[in-house]
């Protein structure tokens, strides 16, 4: 949310840096994510000052120059070569000294340099109205009133009135704060609490509203008092739609809003004023009635954005007789909206159930300035001061009077919220000692009113338009953010005693594997546990299925829909929006959960999944550009396996019913404990990744259990020596190496250390459908030398169980 100094100033009377503002806001929760300076005119005319021309004498070498000499307030006069047709002896003008630099096209910077023009010399140019960016008149310089005095900075003569952009990351549970006013507010309890300040706000007042001939009524029907328990509306007769005087569109400009005409930018002034949107009708198509209601089965509205909009039975539309004008709390429609033609506007006001409005704008994919503030809750307190204030200043704007009474249909008032609060409990939570009359000013200040006081109990009435406060707890908050979180101090010694820690400990667990992947030169990732339902619809290949969403009941978007089934899909959205920084070289790992709805009930599982992609190694002179491959993951998914002593107890199966392709199952024991492989051609054209993407996505929770079965065991060193024999096998293309270890460790479990593969050759001089490997196998026995018998017994049993089991051949 955008905020402008110079309209905050205002409802407040401060005079405070904005650098400080930025910190008492942040400190009491209204986060500030950065402050920008706005220059009314770009550079702030920064060595441009007022002249008076003291001698003005024609250009001997050049018929349209003179050459003048100018006072500048202070040193002697300057002489500056001028060609504007209606400089004069005695005229107060406005002077660029040499040095400064002017932006008559913001992207075009102008440095006035001392120059030489036909031979003599020009120190400065007398400026015309858009040579310094204040307009576009270039008829002539820029003559200025004869009190004006030589020497004034520019800035000053012409007040600029620069202004500060504030942006507040604003968090959905401050309703209170989407307007000037609630900002205001906040900085209103916190000098008035900590700089013993008498501060008030000062909201603008309606008493000038007034009712002229009564000559365009409006009846006004709710149909669903339950979606719109507060509608307020007013016809105004006579105006002139026609663009908004300078200080409206800078008001919308500062705080990035495109000015559009004069009813229209009031209602968006008023909402960014109060935090209470309004809306303006064509009172012709409105055309003596409104209607709250539910849409029709299959109705249509054109909104403003020229989108024809389907809508559905639980959408609320204002309505007239026999059509549906706007779709309530989000969007206008184009038919009523104002336009140049509008002689007569019907205003609205109104309170929209936050659940409703937040349903509507996800179902028909719209985020609006409107529907931001319903979704969160508005002053229902506020809405009939809305309406007159807007209407004021339509007729200040647009002219026009007031055509009949405001109609307030407000059948069963929002009452304030009543809650209990310990003043005792709340120096626990917080941990300091406020004192009572402390804590009752900071609620005072906040409109929390102390209705009841019993010793420590209290009864307060919390005002209706803080929707977040309804609780102890958040009482309680309310006064640590204004008393300050930074004057809770920290005890300089804290207590603690070890906590009994669960076996397997799955924390520790974790952190062993991170620091494994991050010593590797991975970066772990973050992701929403919300995505969108589109990737399992398009990508889930029936391994993902659509019915098991667990589904937000109330989206914030289209994009974050629902919970995760897979970690994979969003940091393949890493993998994109990095490569597409020219950041192609990716190793990264992400623990979380994902979530899946069955006919049984919800069930969380917690994954690890690593992503490789791009380069093994940052690109170096002295380094080779050898790229990440499946054999890159499997060794890393080894080593992990291994530092979980799980290594000699996990096999590999082919893939079966997997996003990925071109890799292996991972069994542990009796249990699936994940898979790795490359993602699809199919997911790469999706995201829009240009390279191969190798991934391990394993099954975390699984992987902690099976820890459990990992005894470790200590032996003695060996004092025997290890024996080495080779195979060299012909085999099918299809076999894999993780067959050959199978059977290899089912000829012998006692001798046999270790299986290798060494060599891999497929090619030239090679039988069609075949590959060579060079497998090593390793014995030894621990107590007493092997003998050459042993072994070749051993070797024999392998060799059988490859010829009968793979069709192997010996080369």
């Amino acid at each position: 949310m955008k905020i402008s100094l110079n309209w905050l100033k205002d409802y407040i009377a401060i005079d405070l840096a904005p650098e400080r503002i930025d910190r008492i806001l942040t400190d009491t929760g209204l986060e500030v994510e950065g402050v920008e300076k706005i220059e009314a005119v770009k550079g702030g005319l920064q060595g441009v000052v007022i002249g008076e021309v003291l001698t003005c004498e024609r250009h001997p070498d050049a018929d349209r120059l003179n050459i003048t000499t100018v006072n500048l307030g202070e040193g002697e006069p300057v002489q500056i070569v001028c060609g504007a047709p209606n400089v004069a002896a005695g005229q107060k003008v406005v002077v660029a000294t040499v040095g400064c630099t002017l932006y008559p096209n913001p992207d075009e910077p102008f440095k006035i340099k001392k120059s030489k023009i036909r031979g003599v010399e020009s120190h400065g140019m007398i400026c015309a109205e858009d040579e310094l960016g204040m307009g576009k008149s270039h008829d002539g310089i820029m003559v200025l009133a004869a009190d004006a005095i030589p020497g004034t900075p520019a800035s000053e003569f012409f007040n600029l009135g620069d202004d500060y952009l504030i942006e507040i990351g604003l968090t959905p549970n401050r309703a209170d704060a989407m307007g000037h006013i609630g900002v205001a507010r906040d900085l209103k309890a916190y000098l008035n609490v900590h700089e013993n300040a008498q501060l008030e706000i000062n909201r603008p007042d309606v008493s000038a509203f007034k009712v002229g001939e009564v000559i365009n009524p409006v009846a006004i029907e709710v149909e669903d008092r339950e979606r719109c328990p507060r509608y307020c509306g007013v016809t105004i007769e006579g105006v002139e739609v026609k663009a908004s005087p300078e200080w409206l569109q800078k008001r919308l400009r500062t705080i990035g809003l495109s000015p559009i005409n004069n009813i229209v930018d009031v209602t968006n002034y008023v909402m960014h004023e109060l935090g209470t949107p309004l809306h303006a009708f064509d009172a012709g198509v409105v055309n003596g009635k409104v209607r709250v209601r539910t849409a029709k089965a299959g109705e249509t509205i054109v909104t403003l954005d020229e989108e024809e909009r389907k809508l559905s039975e639980t959408d609320l539309v204002i309505a007239n007789a026999s059509e549906a004008m706007c779709i309530a709390g989000v969007f206008g429609g184009i038919q009523s909206g104002v336009s140049d033609s509008t002689k007569a506007i019907f205003l609205e006001s109104a309170v929209f159930n936050p659940v409703s409005v937040r349903k509507t704008a996800r179902a028909n994919g719209l985020n609006t300035d409107a529907s931001f503030r319903f979704e969160r809750g508005v002053d229902p307190e506020l809405t009939m001061y809305a309406l007159k204030r807007a209407a004021l200043l339509i007729q200040e704007v647009a002219g026009g009077e007031v055509a009949m009474a405001p109609v307030d249909n407000y059948p069963e008032p929002i009452k304030p919220f009543q809650v209990s609060f310990n003043s005792v409990r709340c120096n626990q939570l917080i941990g300091v000692n406020i004192p009572e009359t402390e804590m009752e000013k900071i609620l005072t200040n906040l409109d929390i009113s102390v209705v009841e006081k019993n010793d420590a109990d209290w009864m307060l009435e919390v005002p209706a338009y803080r929707v977040d406060v309804q609780r102890e707890a958040d009482v309680v908050e309310e006064v640590l953010r204004i008393y300050g979180f930074n004057n809770v101090p920290l005890p300089e010694k804290l207590n603690t005693s070890l906590s009994y820690r669960p076996k397997p400990d799955k924390e520790g667990l974790k952190n062993q594997v991170a620091d494994l992947l991050v010593g590797f030169g991975a970066f772990e990732l973050l992701n929403n546990s919300l995505t969108k339902a589109a990737y399992v619809e398009e990508l889930g290949q029936d391994v993902l299925l659509p019915e098991r969403h667990v589904r937000m009941l109330n989206p914030l978007s289209n994009e974050l829909d629902v919970m995760r089934q897979t970690l994979l899909f969003s940091s393949l959205e890493v993998v994109a929006y990095n490569q597409n920084r020219q950041r192609s070289d990716i190793k990264a790992f992400e623990f979380g959960k994902v979530y899946h709805k069955f006919e049984s009930g919800y069930h969380e599982n917690e994954r690890l999944l690593i992503i490789l992609s791009g380069k093994r190694e940052q690109e170096n002179w002295n380094s080779t550009s050898e790229v990440v491959s499946y054999y890159t993951m499997k060794g890393l998914v080894n080593a992990l396996f291994g530092r979980l002593g799980l290594a000699n107890m996990t096999s590999e199966k082919a893939l079966k019913s997997s996003l990925l392709e071109d890799g292996v199952q991972l069994i542990t024991g009796k249990q699936k404990t994940g898979e790795m492989g490359r993602i699809s051609k199919k997911m790469k054209k999706y995201f829009g990744i240009k390279q191969d993407v190798f991934v391990a996505d394993l099954d975390w929770d699984a992987l902690v259990q099976s820890s459990v079965m990992n005894k470790v065991k200590y032996t003695e060193l060996p004092k025997t020596q290890a024996v080495r024999r080779d195979f060299s096998l012909l085999l099918d293309k299809q076999v894999t190496f993780a067959e050959i270890q199978d059977i290899a460790r089912k000829s012998d479990k006692k001798l046999l250390q270790d299986v290798g593969l060494f060599d891999v050759y497929e090619g030239k001089n090679m039988e069609e459908g075949k590959k060579s490997y060079a497998v090593s196998f390793v014995f030894q026995d621990k107590e007493k030398t092997l003998k050459d018998e042993q072994v070749d017994a051993i070797m024999n049993r392998i060799r059988e169980g490859l010829e009968k089991e793979l069709n192997a051949q010996l080369r």
